[in-house]
Protein backbone atom coordinates (compact mmCIF):
# COMPACT_ATOMS: atom_id res chain seq x y z
CA UNK A 1 0.00 0.00 0.00
CA UNK A 2 1.56 3.42 -1.02
CA UNK A 3 1.89 5.82 2.18
CA UNK A 4 2.14 9.32 2.28
CA UNK A 5 5.43 11.03 1.78
CA UNK A 6 6.29 13.92 4.02
CA UNK A 7 9.12 16.11 2.33
CA UNK A 8 11.08 17.93 5.30
CA UNK A 9 14.59 19.90 4.88
CA UNK A 10 17.96 18.54 6.41
CA UNK A 11 18.74 20.23 9.32
CA UNK A 12 22.05 22.70 10.04
CA UNK A 13 22.29 24.19 6.41
CA UNK A 14 24.09 27.62 5.42
CA UNK A 15 22.28 29.99 3.61
CA UNK A 16 24.56 31.69 1.16
CA UNK A 17 22.79 34.75 0.79
CA UNK A 18 23.24 35.26 4.63
CA UNK A 19 27.19 34.93 4.81
CA UNK A 20 27.29 30.89 4.28
CA UNK A 21 29.07 31.01 7.33
CA UNK A 22 25.75 30.84 10.26
CA UNK A 23 24.08 27.18 10.54
CA UNK A 24 20.57 27.18 10.24
CA UNK A 25 16.99 25.17 10.61
CA UNK A 26 13.62 24.97 9.23
CA UNK A 27 11.32 25.99 12.33
CA UNK A 28 8.41 24.74 10.29
CA UNK A 29 10.17 21.18 9.49
CA UNK A 30 11.33 21.01 12.81
CA UNK A 31 8.00 20.98 14.74
CA UNK A 32 6.84 18.48 12.37
CA UNK A 33 9.50 16.44 13.05
CA UNK A 34 8.74 16.53 16.58
CA UNK A 35 5.44 15.49 16.23
CA UNK A 36 6.98 12.21 14.22
CA UNK A 37 9.01 11.56 17.18
CA UNK A 38 6.79 11.94 20.04
CA UNK A 39 4.52 9.56 18.04
CA UNK A 40 6.48 6.80 16.23
CA UNK A 41 3.35 4.57 15.73
CA UNK A 42 1.69 7.12 14.10
CA UNK A 43 4.75 8.32 11.71
CA UNK A 44 5.32 4.77 10.65
CA UNK A 45 2.41 5.04 8.02
CA UNK A 46 4.51 7.73 6.85
CA UNK A 47 7.26 8.27 4.48
CA UNK A 48 9.74 11.20 5.81
CA UNK A 49 12.01 12.29 3.09
CA UNK A 50 14.74 14.93 3.61
CA UNK A 51 16.32 16.91 1.19
CA UNK A 52 18.93 19.48 1.06
CA UNK A 53 18.14 23.28 1.53
CA UNK A 54 19.16 24.58 -1.79
CA UNK A 55 16.61 24.88 -4.59
CA UNK A 56 15.93 22.86 -6.67
CA UNK A 57 14.84 20.09 -4.42
CA UNK A 58 15.13 17.13 -6.90
CA UNK A 59 12.58 15.10 -4.75
CA UNK A 60 10.04 17.91 -4.44
CA UNK A 61 10.26 18.74 -7.75
CA UNK A 62 9.79 15.59 -9.29
CA UNK A 63 6.69 15.02 -7.05
CA UNK A 64 4.93 18.45 -6.59
CA UNK A 65 6.31 20.40 -9.43
CA UNK A 66 8.47 23.08 -10.02
CA UNK A 67 6.18 25.84 -7.96
CA UNK A 68 5.91 23.85 -4.44
CA UNK A 69 9.37 23.00 -3.46
CA UNK A 70 8.38 25.06 -0.19
CA UNK A 71 8.61 23.18 2.73
CA UNK A 72 7.09 21.00 5.14
CA UNK A 73 4.96 19.53 2.26
CA UNK A 74 2.77 16.56 2.58
CA UNK A 75 2.19 14.68 -0.70
CA UNK A 76 -0.91 12.13 -0.38
CA UNK A 77 -0.90 8.64 -1.58
CA UNK A 78 -3.60 9.23 -4.06
CA UNK A 79 -2.68 12.52 -5.49
CA UNK A 80 -2.35 16.20 -4.32
CA UNK A 81 -0.67 17.24 -1.12
CA UNK A 82 -0.63 19.75 2.22
CA UNK A 83 1.92 22.56 1.07
CA UNK A 84 2.32 24.55 3.99
CA UNK A 85 2.94 23.97 8.03
CA UNK A 86 -1.01 24.22 9.21
CA UNK A 87 -2.27 22.28 6.38
CA UNK A 88 0.51 19.43 6.80
CA UNK A 89 -0.44 19.30 10.53
CA UNK A 90 -4.09 19.23 9.90
CA UNK A 91 -3.47 16.32 7.02
CA UNK A 92 -1.45 14.30 9.81
CA UNK A 93 -4.62 14.87 12.01
CA UNK A 94 -6.92 13.84 9.52
CA UNK A 95 -5.07 11.24 7.43
CA UNK A 96 -3.04 9.64 10.56
CA UNK A 97 -4.18 10.33 13.47
CA UNK A 98 -1.98 12.86 15.25
CA UNK A 99 -3.55 15.12 18.16
CA UNK A 100 -4.51 18.14 17.18
CA UNK A 101 -2.30 21.60 17.70
CA UNK A 102 -4.13 23.54 20.22
CA UNK A 103 -5.00 26.72 18.94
Amino acid sequence: MAKDTLYVLDTDWADPALGGVRRFYCKDCVTVEGLLALFPERAAGIEVVRVPWPRPRAAVFDRLGEAHQDLPALAFAEGGFAGDVESVLAALHTRHGFPERHP
